[in-house]
């Protein structure tokens, strides 16, 4: 193969967006009959991990074949721990108070406007964000140094993801820590290790395809949107808006860096 597969990267576009919309309209059963929408947020990782198997199997003799395997994998193990983690740390709680916010203000149903405002958006946001992902599967010829830099970069995001959500979870569990700010481990020189390294996993899975520049091109917005989600959408700017008048918070922003990982302040 002399170029990029403009012809199967289009037709893989179709069946990624069929699968991103098939994992939300089955999560949307699920919900509607548990009275539950905040299981939405485990579907945000299944959905990945389901677009990137889509691709793989529609792009078979399209790409380089270890270049299709490595995004393919790395996908999935990003979104499967992704959802695991969400599944679990939500087990036995109520609705999320999010979705009940923006449900009280729905105009009719409040299922169908859950349907249009949350599980809608979302599939599209998984088939935009997955744009990296789709578009490797088409990159001819053997990988390049830029392959490895980007599991590399997929590599930090994952650790900082992996280890400060244990973090948390052990700080949320000891009893004397109720009250507290989180300030310890990773938390002590970013105040969202989970964010940024997710913004590293989307930015490592881009950087996988940039042996084609029309790959590259075409999927460059992926990385940029999820950086705006992660820091000016719903990510970190509305979750210190809710921690922002609890005691300590204030102290504790004042000294650690709001994203990128630095040294403690003072």
């Amino acid at each position: 193969m002399n170029g990029f597969d403009w012809g199967g990267f289009t037709a893989g576009l179709a069946w990624s967006a069929a699968a991103a919309m098939a994992v939300m309209l089955v999560t949307f059963t699920v919900a509607v009959r548990k009275g539950m929408h905040r299981i939405v947020d485990v579907a945000w990782g299944i959905g990945f991990t389901a677009v990137a198997v889509v691709s793989f199997l529609a792009s078979q003799d399209a790409g380089d074949a270890g270049r299709r395997v490595l995004v393919t994998v790395l996908t999935a193990v990003w979104g499967l721990r992704l959802a695991g983690h969400i599944a679990w740390r939500g087990r036995g709680h109520e609705e999320d108070p999010r979705y009940e916010r923006m449900l009280a203000k729905a105009p009719g149903s409040r299922n169908l406007y859950a349907l249009r405002m949350v599980y809608l958006l979302q599939g599209a946001l998984v088939w935009l964000v997955s744009l990296p992902v789709q578009a490797a599967q088409y990159v001819p010829g053997p990988m390049s140094g830029f392959a490895w830099a980007g599991t590399a970069l997929w590599a930090v995001g994952l650790f900082f993801e992996t280890v400060g959500d244990a973090q948390l979870a052990r700080f949320k569990a000891d009893p004397t820590a109720t009250g507290r700010i989180m300030d310890r481990g990773l938390w002590r020189y970013t105040r969202h290790p989970n964010y940024f390294g997710d913004f590293c996993v989307w930015w490592g899975l881009f950087l996988i395809t940039c042996d084609s520049l029309t790959a590259a091109a075409l999927s460059v917005v992926s990385p940029v949107v999820m950086s705006l989600l992660l820091t000016r959408g719903s990510g970190k700017r509305l979750l210190e808006q809710h921690m922002a008048d609890r005691p300590g918070f204030a102290e504790y922003a004042a000294r650690t860096s709001g994203f990128f990982p630095l040294p403690p302040r003072g």
